[in-house]
């Protein structure tokens, strides 16, 4: 029985390499999105306007990408290869590690999609109220990031 449960943990790799397949996909898309609007740059149809936000969700869909790669490396680091060969500034070590890189990505992911709204927006409130909303969550991410540090640094806390 003890054998079978320290096996399951293998399990989890199908979710990691389904996550890392996920985030090729979502590389290419936002590369040949970025490479579409290049070309249309020459188009001088096209206003300069449309382009930028094309190129600003084009970067949305590539830290997208970067959010499944990391959640893909960083599950079959902690459940499969603790061994296996990332850049230091990768390597996950606890849920903890996992969580703090996911967050920092999803900020860098809020602050392209409000700049996307602040290119397209129209009526400055919209423009206001994305931008009250999307710092309440930044708060707010940074606060549970600040929480959780410090409940782990408790004495008899554990990881």
């Amino acid at each position: 029985m003890r054998r079978l449960i320290e096996l399951s943990r293998f399990v989890v790799a199908v979710p990691a390499i389904g996550s890392i397949l996920g985030s090729f996909t979502l590389m290419v898309i936002g590369t040949w999105e970025i490479i579409r609007s290049i070309v249309k740059l020459f188009d001088t149809s096209v206003p300069l306007k449309e382009t930028v936000v094309t190129i600003l969700t084009a970067v949305d869909t590539l830290l997208l990408a970067t959010v499944l790669l990391v959640i893909g490396y960083g599950l079959y680091e902690l459940f499969v290869d603790a061994n296996v060969k990332l850049p230091p500034w990768l390597e996950i070590r606890s849920l903890d590690d996992l969580k703090a890189k996911l967050i920092g990505v999803v900020v860098a992911i809020i602050a392209v999609v409000f700049l996307g709204e602040l290119v397209d927006a129209s009526d400055p409130n919209d423009v206001m109220l994305i931008g009250i909303g999307s710092g309440a969550v930044v708060i707010g991410l940074a606060g549970f990031t600040f929480a959780t540090r410090k409940e782990s640094k408790r004495p008899g806390a554990t990881e």
